[in-house]
């Protein structure tokens, strides 16, 4: 998929605290077909992993509240952005209701493959750690619905604990 180039006001509404305030899971797979944007640039979604707030080692909160993770714990709709390997920015959506530490990675958007690309070609940094996805300047806005049929969910990637968990959705080709 070619990334799209539109208008400001050719995106769907931006999307409320409430999309956000939900199960992880349901969040990760809904948010495949939104529109992320930033500046003049704009990219669809087309993966997503979720990392869940309870009995899931490889998320961040698991350890429990921290410096680095003090905005997953806060309320939904914020980006976690942190580097990864000491290399890769990398880009998440706190979900769930305020407290319960959901999160989940934003892993593609348009042709941007892979979750260090996407920031890269997007020019999101660790300074949008802690940006409010409904009022900018990182903004997720209504997008196409991605019907069942053409979501494939399967193990995450990318890291060694809880790898077997099917938290992965991506949109299929």
């Amino acid at each position: 998929m070619d990334r799209p180039v539109k208008s400001r006001n050719e995106f769907g509404t931006i999307l409320d605290r409430n999309f956000f305030s939900r199960d992880t899971a349901t969040v990760a797979r809904e948010l495949l077909g939104m529109w992320l944007v930033l500046g003049d640039q704009a990219a669809q979604i087309r993966e997503t992993e979720a990392y869940l707030p309870q009995d899931d080692p490889a998320a961040h909160s698991f350890a429990g509240r921290t410096k680095r993770t003090e905005v997953i714990f806060g309320p939904p709709g914020h980006a976690y952005v942190y580097l990864n390997y000491g290399i890769h920015k990398m880009l998440n959506v706190v979900v769930e209701p305020e407290g319960t530490p959901g999160c989940v990675l934003i892993r593609a958007a348009g042709d941007f493959t892979g979750p260090g690309r996407l920031t890269r070609g997007l020019g999101i940094e660790l300074s949008h750690y802690g940006v409010d996805f409904t009022k900018g300047p990182i903004r997720i806005h209504q997008g196409e619905k991605i019907p069942d049929s053409r979501v494939l969910i399967t193990p995450r990637i990318g890291i060694t604990k809880a790898a077997d968990f099917l938290l992965r959705f991506l949109i299929a080709s």
